[in-house]
């Protein structure tokens, strides 16, 4: 993509990058310095005044291209956009209730609120399958009503309606967390290593993934836990093995973007100047932190390894043709491939 290569080196690792931002706090000066691409909205908002306010403000940032603005809107206990101007979401298992043309119809009503506020991307809808032997035991899905249920049928046809409603409402969407986080019990959150060790590349439990690719998900979220019938020597996010899975198995070829690698224990042991730079080398297209600090370490540890590594700038180069496809896609960019 011939834009892609016009950006210079800093420009696009800065396109690989999305950084919280919080309700009255925005780093103008860190995201022009650093040409961050992309910004997920953290905290809590309690209108869509004030969202609006934001992103609007955001939209005015200079930087060699506008920025992509995301936000967690999945329903229930995330849900980081409420009061005047937005629906209350209800939880997943609430969802999974709805028959799927209800869901995609209240998804295009919430996605239509989301754009109005100037949110271009949801990191939603959770994929994750979650085993009825496991149950209420999984922390991080099921024990936060996160998730659409143990059937895998069933969660791919609520994650493809949830999709479509968002698509119709000209959202994207980012499924997650590849290769899913259904099987295990603890929270990569709070936990220093989180171990799937029932998901294999032909499991069951990705039929929801592949379902979400079908129904054109704009982007995939990979977790950060490990997968020992995986990759069990690297966290999904750092594990080429995983993405090459999403790559080749699922078919997958849009933005592949990390869990968050800011505030998460589970990459709390990884100095912040490598975690991009694993993100990246492994196949990623992106990567979240939601603690901005961290972003110019990250950023540096990157463009330090790329200046000496032709490899690596070709994947950066791939990575953010990858990113301004998707900002195409929602018109916030034109590209020509």
């Amino acid at each position: 993509m011939a834009e892609a290569a016009a950006l210079t080196l800093p420009e696009q690792g800065g396109q690989l990058i999305m950084v919280g931002v919080t309700p009255g706090v925005l780093d103008v000066a860190l995201l022009t310095q650093h040409h961050v691409g992309s910004v997920i909205l953290m905290g809590s908002w309690t209108s869509s005044t004030s969202v609006l306010a934001a992103t609007r403000e955001l939209a005015g940032v200079e930087g060699p291209v506008p920025l992509l603005i995301a936000a967690d809107q999945e329903g229930g206990k995330v849900q980081r956009l409420k009061g005047t101007g937005f629906s209350t979401i209800p939880t997943a298992v609430s969802q999974a209730k709805m028959t799927d043309a209800a869901l995609e119809a209240a998804a295009k009503t919430w996605g239509t609120q989301l754009r109005a506020a100037g949110v271009h991307l949801d990191l939603a809808p959770v994929a994750d399958v979650v085993p009825s032997s496991v149950g209420k035991r999984n922390a991080p899905i099921a024990a936060l009503s996160r998730g659409y249920g143990s059937d895998p049928t069933l969660v791919s046809a609520k994650v493809s309606a949830f999709i479509r409603g968002m698509e119709a409402a000209d959202v994207a969407t980012a499924v997650k967390h590849f290769p899913g986080l259904g099987a295990v019990t603890g929270n990569t959150d709070f936990a220093t290593k989180v171990v799937d060790t029932v998901t294999t590349a032909d499991s069951p439990l990705l039929a929801s993934f592949n379902a979400a690719v079908a129904a054109k998900a704009g982007a995939v979220m990979v977790s950060t836990a490990y997968y020992d019938k995986i990759d069990p020597g690297n966290p999904a996010a750092f594990s080429p093995a995983v993405i090459d899975l999403l790559r080749s198995n699922v078919g997958f070829q849009g933005v592949v973007i990390t869990d968050d690698l800011g505030v998460a224990k589970a990459v709390a042991s990884v100095p912040a100047s490598q975690r991009l730079l694993r993100a990246i080398e492994a196949g990623n297209d992106m990567a979240i932190t939601t603690n901005a600090a961290l972003a110019p370490a990250m950023l540096d540890g990157l463009l330090t390894e790329a200046a000496a590594s032709p490899a690596l700038a070709a994947k950066i180069q791939a990575a953010t043709a990858r990113v301004l496809t998707l900002k195409a896609s929602l018109g916030l960019v034109e590209c020509q491939t």
